[in-house]
């Protein structure tokens, strides 16, 4: 395995994953090129229109109800997809990385929503993109931007 897929570290890298865990981080590191592909080719607007995104009836069949069970497991992906983005094939962005949440999210019937933000930080603009699921941000530090989108 390139070192590149190396987990943080060995007590909670790859051997410590459950096969599930191992399964959605593979897939992730697959999903984030062809999420990037999509937003060079087609912008933000396209890539949630090809992803079903921008529509929220096309979710899943029946949508689940959300649990702390749900939530977990929905904070536990995006960590999956925040490793695959930093330490997959090649670095991606939070943008690539929360359109790959939600859409795996919307296809498990849990209803995701993207969030955009930005702020000034010493004259420069900082933006950042998540997935929130019922207002609760996955996977983020409690210091996020205003909220623009």
């Amino acid at each position: 395995m390139p070192a590149s897929f190396r987990l943080i570290d060995a007590p909670t890298g790859w051997a410590a994953l459950s096969w599930r865990d191992r399964y959605r981080l593979l897939a992730m590191a697959a999903l984030l090129p062809a999420v990037d592909l999509a937003l060079r080719c087609l912008g933000v607007r396209g890539t949630q229109r090809l992803l079903a995104l921008d529509n929220p009836n096309a979710m899943a069949p029946v949508a689940r109800p959300l649990s702390d069970a749900v939530l977990a497991d929905a904070q536990q992906l995006a960590r999956l997809a925040n490793v695959a983005g930093r330490r997959g094939l090649y670095a991606n962005t939070c943008l690539r990385q929360a359109l790959a949440i939600q859409w795996w999210l919307r296809r498990q019937g849990v209803f995701a929503e993207l969030r955009i933000g930005a702020h000034a930080d010493k004259g420069v603009l900082q933006a950042h993109a998540w997935v929130e699921l019922d207002g609760h941000p996955l996977a983020q530090a409690s210091d996020l931007p205003p909220v623009l989108y």
